[in-house]
């Protein structure tokens, strides 16, 4: 659950050339970090805001049809990324050191698929829905906060019970 105050939620946005809902099922444990994240806004919430028990929409971006593809379970609150330390990694930024990261990161755990996928168009007509932070032209943050009512009702046009209400 998350700590002191009410359990959140979030979207997670990821390419899935770059790492698919299909890749974290498929991890150790159902377990991944998500570094990378190279954009300061995003970084805070990363750092700051996301906690351990918090929901997380996972959703695929540029592709033929975006759609919110599966649920996740933050696991581990923010720390650094270590990626940002690696000369070798394609998220390496020199800036960043041990005494000083500038870069943070979360685990999560994959919790269930979302079937069918929830659809951008799907988001786009529902008026809960049509104004969440993914939907806003030109918002490119891979990780932006999602209301309540709107976990709610992304799970209810699936037919889904809330997993973390038990």
């Amino acid at each position: 659950m998350a700590s002191k105050n009410k359990r959140r939620y979030w979207l997670m946005k990821s390419e899935p050339t770059c790492f698919s809902f299909e890749d974290l099922k498929q991890s150790s444990e159902h377990v991944t970090c998500w570094d990378g994240v190279r954009n300061y806004q995003a970084r805070n919430l990363l750092r700051d805001e996301i906690k351990k028990g918090d929901g997380v929409l996972f959703y695929h971006s540029n592709i033929k049809i975006p759609s919110i593809v599966g649920l996740a379970e933050v696991i581990r609150e923010g720390y650094p990324d270590y990626t940002a330390w690696d000369p070798k990694s394609e998220h390496y930024d020199p800036k960043s050191s041990v005494e000083n990261p500038i870069w943070f990161m979360v685990d999560i755990q994959y919790v269930a698929d979302l079937d069918p996928p929830v659809t951008r168009d799907d988001l786009k007509s529902h008026p809960v829905l049509e104004k969440m932070g993914v939907m806003r032209k030109g918002n490119r943050l891979s990780v932006m906060p999602v209301a309540e009512n709107e976990w709610q009702v992304i799970l209810n046009l699936n037919g889904m019970a809330d997993p973390f209400k038990k």
